[in-house]
Formats: C-alpha cells, sequence, structure tokens
C-alpha cells in the first residue's frame, strides 16, 4: 500500500527519484495500542531504522511483518546516518522506530531528520504512543500548557542547576527518569521547586500501570523510605502557583545548608543562587552568616 507523505505527494518507489523518510509511532507497553497506519507503512517500507533489532522483531512478529531491520542507536547514529540518507536518495523508504513511543523523543533520530531535510528527502511523522503526554493526561495537572524536559543528569549538582533552570517556567514539566535515580530526583525537585504537586506514572500501558499523585515532598518522602520501584517512569510536576508568584519559593537557608554540607563556598553559592534565583552577592552574605552560625 502507497503512503503518503506529508504534503501530498506520494511515496516514492525504490531506485525512483527522492525516497521517504516515515517516523513511526510505536507501542509504549501495550502491543495492541500501534496504529492501522503504522502497520500498513511498516509492511510498505524497504527497510525499518530501529534502537534495538530485538525489540523491533517482536513487534513485527506479532503483526506478520517481515522487512529489513537496520540497527540505529545512539552509538552508530553519526556512521548511520549518511548511509541511510544514501539509501533514501536513490529511492529507498525508510522507517524510523524507537523501542517504544514516538521517535525522537529522548531517543535518537534528530540527526538522521536533519539530514533527510537537508537532502530534500520528504520526512513524515505517524502519530500515536507517547509516555509523556499519556501521563500528562493522567496526571491531573493542567495540560494547556506544558515543556517536555526528559531526562535530568544524573548528578545531583548538575540536577539541581538543570531544574533551576525551569523553576520560573509558566508551564506543567514532564520527565523521565530512571527507577534507581527516581527518590533522589524528586528529593532535589523538592528542593528546587519547593511546594508543588506532582504525579509519577510508572509502567504506562502495562498491566502494573501505576500512577501516584501528591506533593513533591510527600513523593519524595515515600519513594525514599520504599524499595526502588521497577519499569519505566514518568514524572509531571505542576508549573509556579500562587506560592511562586508571591515569592515563597524554595527556602535559602535549607538550600544552602545542604549545599554547604556537599560543596565548597563558591560552588555552593552558585548552586543556591540558581536554585533561588537570588543574586550570588545575596546568597554569599547569608552562607557566610550561616557558616558562624555552625557549631
Amino acid at each position: 500500500m502507497a503512503v503518503e507523505p506529508s504534503g501530498g505527494r506520494g511515496s516514492s518507489k525504490s531506485g525512483e527519484g527522492r525516497g521517504l523518510l516515515s517516523l513511526v509511532a510505536t507501542p509504549i507497553g501495550n502491543l495492541g495500542d500501534i496504529t492501522l497506519r503504522a502497520l500498513e507503512t511498516l509492511r510498505a517500507v524497504d527497510a525499518i531504522a530501529c534502537e534495538d533489532t530485538r525489540v523491533t522483531a517482536k513487534l513485527l512478529a506479532r503483526h506478520g511483518i517481515e522487512r529489513p531491520l537496520i540497527a540505529y542507536h545512539e552509538h552508530n547514529a553519526r556512521r548511520m546516518e549518511p548511509l541511510l540518507v544514501r539509501r533514501m536518495a536513490e529511492g529507498a523508504r525508510i522507517a524510523l522506530v524507537s523501542d517504544a513511543g514516538t521517535p525522537l523523543l529522548s531517543d535518537p533520530g534528530e540527526g538522521l531528520v536533519r539530514a533527510a531535510i537537508a537532502a530534500g528527502i520528504p520526512v513524515t511523522a505517524l502519530p500515536g504512543p507517547s509516555a509523556a503526554l499519556a501521563a500528562l493526561s493522567l496526571s491531573g495537572l493542567p495540560a494547556e500548557r506544558f515543556l517536555f524536559a526528559g531526562f535530568p543528569p544524573a548528578r545531583s549538582g548538575e540536577r539541581r542547576r538543570f531544574l533551576a533552570g525551569l523553576a520560573t517556567v509558566p508551564a506543567t514539566l514532564i520527565f523521565y527518569e530512571a527507577p534507581h535515580r527516581l527518590a533522589e530526583s524528586l528529593a532535589d525537585m523538592a528542593a528546587v521547586f519547593g511546594a508543588r504537586q506532582a504525579a509519577i506514572a510508572r509502567e504506562l500501558t502495562k498491566l502494573h500501570e501505576e500512577v501516584r499523585r501528591g506533593g513533591l515532598d510527600d513523593l519524595a518522602r515515600e519513594t525514599g523510605e520504599g524499595e526502588a520501584p521497577r519499569g519505566e517512569l514518568v514524572v509531571v510536576v505542576a508549573p509556579p502557583g500562587e506560592a511562586a508568584e508571591e515569592g515563597e519559593g524554595p527556602d535559602l537557608d535549607a538550600v544552602l545548608r545542604d549545599a554547604l554540607a556537599r560543596l565548597s563556598l563558591r560552588d555552593a553559592v552558585a548552586e543556591a543562587s540558581a536554585i533561588t534565583g537570588l543574586p550570588r552577592k545575596e546568597v554569599y552574605a547569608r552562607a557566610l552568616e550561616l557558616q558562624k552560625e555552625a557549631p
């Protein structure tokens, strides 16, 4: 079946003019969530570029599809992109899929899309499952304006500076996080964002789907006291509310004490300034006072 790229132009047959790059969303858990159009496209393309050929092979086997698979992931992306673009320039139709969800969202693909566009190759997207959007829908938090921020940095100091850059964004924030880092990440979010509502979505569309809702402090404490959760995780955080607008954000003394216990004076001041949004001069003066008060 012919696949129509955006703009109404028909897809090229292999060896005839420009090819086509199709960005195909795949299930995030429940294999029944794949769309009819995605199945038609996967059957029609000349090859499928995928993160893990074993994962994609299982999906194709479920639906009786046999197409050549090409490994395309973060470790070989720069090498594979010119090869894939060359094939499409010769007329090949290539589908790009991630292991789960919509391609490019915290997954490889940006370089391939840019290279295809630069080469004049049509690119089309087949919308479908997305863990970020599913979690936002289930969170109960404002959905009219949101920011997908991907995975926060793994180290606490870098993570807090990363979060501080998002603290004043007037939108609901969406993060992906690894199970073994969830407790520390939530604690940092509570320290940086203050008293905001949040939701943790786990194993979406799967048998053990779970959504926990509450304040960041409570969620951080509960997560820290229990065993590390299993499965894929999405954290959704409410936008700044009235408390932030009234200046009741992160407590400077609390942020400074935590930072001074881990960092040098200079680095602690830099981190606290980034988190609170206060001038470094003011933060430095308060840090000196706290050091004098310490036993």
